[in-house]
């Protein structure tokens, strides 16, 4: 009897150890998730105000800037499949990640609108080689650790709050009240990429030279028996309206924050507690992921999102700003990190990049949509009723995304 406590007692710290690297490894890596939507992508709503007031835009111009940054971001994920034919996801992972460092510099250079709708264009690009081929990386890392895959999935996805925190710490602090006093910003957030992007790009490189071949255990597809698009199309479409609903809050939050006469103070307090609640969600949702192999995650996560949408919307005292950042940061990056889930539960290791970029698609193509939709009708009917119609879209995909049953 002794002897068997000592075994067990002994077996746990084993086991600990053996899970600490890839836990490790997919932290790291979440680094790249960071740069390509907390600070390539987010950090645009806390510069907002700024450059809108600068340069005179309306709420429908300044969505356009995010409806750019998702047409880039459309444009990478129809090209990834190709590209992938031709270089291994760690090679896109490390290249997105330095041209996104280094155009996100080329934003603070440029004060016309043109030219910084061409660069958000081109960032969306890298951002979407970053994205998903990080995806793929992290896919073939949680199938190293079946027990341990959600969590590892949702480190990845969870790491773009590790960019929301670094921006709405950076952001306040190098806007400057001079004319075009936005630029630095742009400046300090090219500086955080690089500095995520020599970690990051280290873990993906580690992850490919181990886990090239990985295939998820207990699945025996050939080429041939992947299931056809058709098939996941309540899942695609519950997603591509998750994209149109969760990018109109993250646009315009900011802003709706500030028109309701909340102080930069609050406004920076809210942000922060957002990507904290990012960074943590990895560990809320895990099990979910695990357990749920239709759209049945999607749908729980969409429905959360749209309540956490509508509580500003409808209500403007701080408390309740900090509620709805919570639980909309808790549950965001895990709508994502659940589809992922779903194609590792659903397609043979040979399809992941296809299933990945599919997603990745449909989500693009509701960014797009989303900020110059919710603008318009911001800009009509006031930004609370932005985000009332972004509520309603999220819980339309809630409803679409539980349609969907396992693929097998």
């Amino acid at each position: 009897m002794p002897t068997k406590t000592l075994d067990a007692s002994t077996s746990r710290p084993t086991e600990a150890a053996r899970r600490l690297p890839t836990l490790a490894l997919a932290a790291a890596l979440s680094l790249g998730s960071a740069i390509a939507l907390g600070l390539a992508r987010f950090a645009y709503a806390l510069l907002l105000p700024s450059m809108k007031l600068d340069l005179g835009w309306s709420f429908a111009q300044a969505g356009a800037m995010n409806t750019a940054n998702a047409l880039g971001y459309l444009l990478g994920a129809l090209a990834f499949p190709r590209l992938a034919r031709r270089w291994s996801a760690g090679t896109l992972f490390g290249g997105g990640c330095v041209a996104t460092a280094l155009l996100m510099a080329g934003s603070g250079l440029f004060a016309d609108t043109h030219s910084l709708l061409t660069l958000r264009v081109v960032t969306g690009v890298s951002s979407a080689a970053i994205f998903i081929s990080g995806g793929v990386l992290a896919a073939r890392l949680a199938s190293a650790r079946p027990r341990d895959a959600g969590l590892v999935l949702g480190l990845y996805y969870g790491g773009t709050g590790w960019g929301i925190v670094a921006s709405s710490v950076l952001v306040p602090l190098t806007i400057f009240n001079v004319a075009h006093g936005w630029q630095f910003a742009w400046f300090a957030l090219a500086l955080a990429c690089a500095a995520f992007a020599t970690v990051a790009i280290g873990a993906a490189r580690k992850i490919e030279s181990v886990h090239a071949t990985a295939a998820s255990p207990g699945h025996s597809y050939t080429a041939t028996a992947a299931p056809r698009w058709p098939r996941f199309s309540p899942a695609l479409a519950g997603y591509g309206l998750f994209g149109v609903g969760y990018i109109g809050y993250m646009t315009f939050i900011v802003a709706l924050l500030r028109n309701a006469g909340m102080s930069a103070v609050v406004v920076t307090g809210f942000y922060l507690l957002l990507g904290v609640a990012t960074v943590v969600s990895a560990r809320v949702w895990s099990s979910l992921l695990d357990r749920m192999r239709g759209g049945q995650a999607l749908a729980v996560l969409n429905t959360l999102l749209a309540i956490a949408t509508l509580l500003p919307a409808l209500f403007t005292q701080p408390w309740v700003a900090f509620v709805s950042g919570l639980l909309f940061g808790a549950t965001f990056l895990s709508a994502v990190a659940s589809t992922t889930a779903f194609v590792r539960h659903n397609l043979p290791a040979s399809h992941w990049a296809k299933g990945i970029s599919a997603f990745t698609i449909v989500f693009a193509f509701g960014q797009i949509v989303g900020p110059m939709v919710i603008g318009w009708v911001s800009d009509g009917a006031g930004l609370a009723r932005g985000l009332v119609y972004s509520a309603l879209l999220l819980a339309a995909g809630a409803v679409l995304a539980a349609c969907q049953k396992p693929l097998r």
